[in-house]
């Protein structure tokens, strides 16, 4: 029996995902049920929430093994697809949205009294519900932020404080906690040079500032017009997408390879990297397919790294230094819910410097 403590509305704004296409299957809807908590979960009034890579990757249908491309030749070529979830098939209609930042207005019946009303963010990848190797993530296979209203599991779900506002913090669930797993899982320190590919987006962003704050000196790769923005946040040096990189930082040069962007360019990865090196990858923005040179890896010593499942550790890593003040994600522009289509229109555009952030409640 679910019994809640707290006052919410009975129905809600949301965007409900339809189906895998375009813009079109995203349906903004004002008389959408307002979720009701289970006992171990709260019920969070969503204050902002961000547009990240996996909600377009998911919409378009991008995850499937249909998709050889970038995310957006993929979009162009309009394919269907059945099974373009990132753990397969999607039950629709599902409400996106990774990134919740909110305040808590009711409890399962199972959650302490003195949580409502908190100021909150939710680790976006569940760690919670983990189910034998698999770790659901919110918006994917549960209902996300792209709504007034979200369930979310207490354990999940964090207090926070300190100088960021409400748009700021919600920059930080998905790209920053993705950052900071790869950041750990590549087992980044003090004196390590770190090269961040496709710097200029939101994981690439959180990964120079989380790099520099752990010690590493960062090179960053972006097209040029933004590395005035990436210098500030703490790289080192800067160069753009099209550089050939082993003759710019010479071959063997870094220790660690924090990667979103695959593509043509993923050998070059593994020729800088010294002997022993590690290469931690999240993303692939410019294409899954790529060539790999055994004999790069087994010779130079390299590890290789997937990185989605988060752990708690790092995620509360993360926080504490933004809730500290030390990390300063940028906002690019916040917009009202209903004009998600143009907000994610602005995303792929790659036109802005940091977070898309949506305002469910105006």
């Amino acid at each position: 029996m679910k019994i809640e403590r707290g006052n919410f509305p009975e129905k809600m704004a949301a965007v409900l995902l339809t189906g895998h296409g375009g813009v079109e299957k995203l349906e903004y809807r004002t008389d959408v049920p307002t979720p009701s908590p289970d006992a171990d979960e709260v019920l969070i009034k969503v204050l902002a929430t961000g547009v990240n890579n996996t909600d377009i990757n998911t919409r378009i249908g991008w995850y499937s093994g249909e998709a050889g491309g970038s995310t957006a030749e993929f979009a162009q070529a309009g394919k269907a697809v059945e099974a373009g979830g990132w753990s397969g098939e999607l039950a629709f209609p599902r409400i996106q949205g990774a990134d919740v930042c909110g305040q808590i207005v009711a409890l399962g019946k199972n959650v302490p009294g003195g949580r409502l009303g908190q100021t909150v963010v939710v680790q976006s990848c569940l760690v919670s519900q983990r189910s034998g190797d698999f770790v659901p993530w919110l918006g994917s296979e549960r209902d996300g932020g792209f709504a007034q209203y979200v369930c979310a599991p207490d354990a999940d779900t964090h207090a926070v404080g300190g100088p960021l506002s409400h748009a700021k913090l919600a920059a930080l669930p998905c790209g920053y906690g993705t950052a900071a797993n790869l950041l750990v899982r590549a087992k980044v320190s003090n004196g390590d040079r770190v090269l961040v590919t496709g710097a200029s987006g939101n994981v690439g962003l959180a990964a120079i500032q989380l790099a520099r704050a752990w010690g590493a000196q960062v090179v960053a790769v972006a097209s040029a017009q933004k590395h005035l923005v990436l210098r500030e946040l703490g790289a080192g040096e800067c160069f753009d997408r099209d550089t050939y990189l082993p003759a710019a930082l010479g071959r063997d040069s870094m220790d660690v390879v924090i990667d979103v962007v695959g593509g043509p360019q993923w050998p070059q990865l593994l020729e800088v990297l010294k002997p022993g090196g590690r290469y931690a990858v999240s993303g692939a923005i410019a294409g899954p397919m790529v060539p790999l040179d055994l004999r790069k890896l087994y010779l130079k010593d390299l590890t290789l790294l997937g990185c989605t499942t988060q752990s708690r550790e790092s995620f509360v890593k993360m926080l504490t230094l933004a809730t500290e003040g030390r990390l300063h994600p940028p906002v690019a522009e916040t917009l009202p819910l209903h004009e998600i289509a143009r907000a994610q229109e602005l995303f792929l555009s790659k036109r802005q410097v940091g977070k898309i952030v949506l305002l469910p409640h105006g």
